[in-house]
């Protein structure tokens, strides 16, 4: 049997199923993820598939690429589609996730760590910061809709900016557990850690990705109207914007993260009701499910394997437990406390931080940069979590949507009256 056509004809298969599947899924509590993960595992376990067993702790580079080139398509996108301007009051919600609730967050996960698993004070560390940021792929049945449809109620709006933005705030707390595995102590790092990887990697993180959005705003929508990108109509250009823009960052160590996802809301400030914004979005969310299918077939394969989720015991099982029904909303509540919101919103944006592709990232990036204690610890309690959560999330979240919609006077399965009454509120 020919490997290579028998790889082609199941990868078009799988690309069809994930093109054909958002519709067909629509109206059922089921989600793309569980059956790209369900996918994966089956193939893996069929005789017939060339798809191999995979291990992210022996290729730790190949999975940290991957994971991070569609987060970062995921960021382009998630920016681009925000309507709402950048503002202090108007991202108050926003604010308090990221300035409360995460740290609390990375806290409460690192001293269960520390406390249930038996885990080194970096290992503990480095647990809590990967799954602290919620993710900006698995999350989209939870997000805002396109550029300038309407779809941006204040739970959307909420779960989208903050995983547009925890995802770079959380690489600092990843390079302290780094740095505090090869120093075994604070001392000595502390100074260095917070002069370079919080105050200038965020600073730098920010500045370079309002420049490029600028830049690349005027490139798009200022220049002379023959040579702007806007005139192409190539959503293609959203590649472009962001591996530019990410790469630019990198380049000058900065958080790239942070960047990719403030050139897309500073590109879209430019000229904010340009069709254009649609176009680019459109093209990097096919890119993003795309990738996406790749990383959770891969993710099913790995579950299939076994030897990664050997390592689970009712330890890791009660700190997956207590991460997704705990953590996370009781973080999330504690930020939102005194937010002039029904508590009936405020729950289902505590409730629905989705962990997923960019603990995937944070993870693989560690483990190649120091040696952890019990990493392999690490890697099965976050696998669970993540498999936990596209479960779990999964199959409430169309459901729990549907009803808060409904409660609001909007019809979630009829964008056109979405947006009728998502103006009028």
């Amino acid at each position: 049997m020919n490997t290579y056509v028998v790889t082609l004809f199941i990868f078009g298969v799988v690309v069809l199923l994930t093109t054909w599947l958002p519709l067909a899924l629509r109206r059922m509590p089921l989600s793309l993820p569980i059956c790209c993960v369900a996918i994966g595992i089956g193939l893996a376990l069929s005789p017939f598939t060339p798809l191999p067993y995979m291990n992210p702790l022996q290729d730790a580079t190949v999975t940290e690429h991957l994971s991070e080139f569609v987060v970062i398509v995921a960021l382009m996108g998630a920016g681009l589609k925000i309507d709402r301007p950048l503002g202090w009051r108007r991202w108050m919600t926003t604010w308090r996730l990221l300035g409360i609730a995460m740290p609390l967050s990375i806290a409460a996960i690192a001293v269960l760590g520390w406390g249930l698993l038996g885990l080194g004070v970096a290992s503990s560390l480095l647990l809590g910061a990967a799954l602290a940021p919620t993710d900006p792929v698995l999350a989209a049945d939870v997000q805002v809709g396109p550029p300038k449809t309407g779809e941006e109620d204040d739970i959307r709006f909420a779960l989208t900016s903050e995983a547009g933005l925890n995802d770079g705030l959380s690489f600092p707390f990843v390079m302290a557990a780094i740095a505090l595995a090869g120093q075994g102590s604070v001392s000595g790092w502390i100074g260095h850690w917070l002069a370079l990887d919080v105050v200038w990697k965020l600073a730098t993180g920010v500045l370079v990705g309002w420049i490029a959005g600028k830049l690349l705003g005027y490139l798009t929508f200022k220049v002379p109207e023959t040579g702007r990108i806007a005139k192409t109509g190539d959503g293609l250009a959203a590649l472009g914007f962001t591996c530019g823009s990410f790469g630019a960052t990198e380049l000058v160590h900065g958080y790239g993260f942070v960047a990719v996802f403030v050139t897309a809301l500073t590109l879209r400030s430019v000229e904010r009701e340009s069709d254009f914004h649609g176009q680019l979005h459109d093209f990097g969310e096919q890119i993003e499910r795309l990738g996406t299918m790749v990383l959770l077939v891969c993710f099913g394969s790995i579950l299939a394997e076994g030897t990664l989720l050997s390592n689970i015991d009712w330890r890791i099982a009660a700190v997956a437990f207590l991460v997704i029904a705990v953590v996370r909303p009781l973080t999330g509540w504690i930020g939102l406390l005194g937010c002039n919101r029904p508590a009936s919103e405020k729950l289902i944006v505590c409730v629905f931080g989705i962990r997923g592709i960019g603990s995937i990232y944070y993870l693989a990036y560690a483990s190649g940069a120091a040696s952890f204690e019990g990493i392999s610890t690490v890697w099965a309690t976050v696998f669970l979590i993540i498999l936990v959560s596209i479960v779990v999330h999964g199959i409430s979240v169309t459901p729990v949507m549907r009803w808060i919609d409904k409660r609001r006077g909007i019809d979630s399965m009829h964008p056109a009256a979405a947006t009728i009454n998502a103006h009028k509120t």
